[in-house]
């Protein structure tokens, strides 16, 4: 079982997650939304498409930018067609 963990708060939770590029994507139904907030940030991968962000909030504290998903990937990426991805402080445990 995977879980992503901010200020020891489970964000993320799931034992059916997508390895691309050393980084854990979790399907959408196991992130707890509870603690997302739209960012506007976009960046683009040359083989992934572009990725759109989410801040994560737990109790007052705020980690902008720190999910990452990809809600139209090329073909080649399709697997991960919005999996959430974590980073910027995030422990992602397996």
């Amino acid at each position: 079982m995977a879980r992503a963990i901010w200020r020891g708060q489970v964000i993320a939770e799931s034992d059916d997650c997508e390895t691309v590029e050393g980084n854990l994507y979790f399907p959408p139904g196991s992130v707890r939304q509870a603690f997302l907030s739209p960012s506007e940030t976009t960046t683009v991968c040359g083989w992934k498409g572009t990725a759109h962000y989410w801040t994560i909030e737990v109790a007052g504290e705020r980690n902008a930018d720190a999910a990452w998903y990809y809600p139209d990937p090329k073909p080649a990426a399709a697997n991960i067609r919005d999996h959430v991805a974590f980073w910027r402080g995030v422990t992602v445990e397996t």
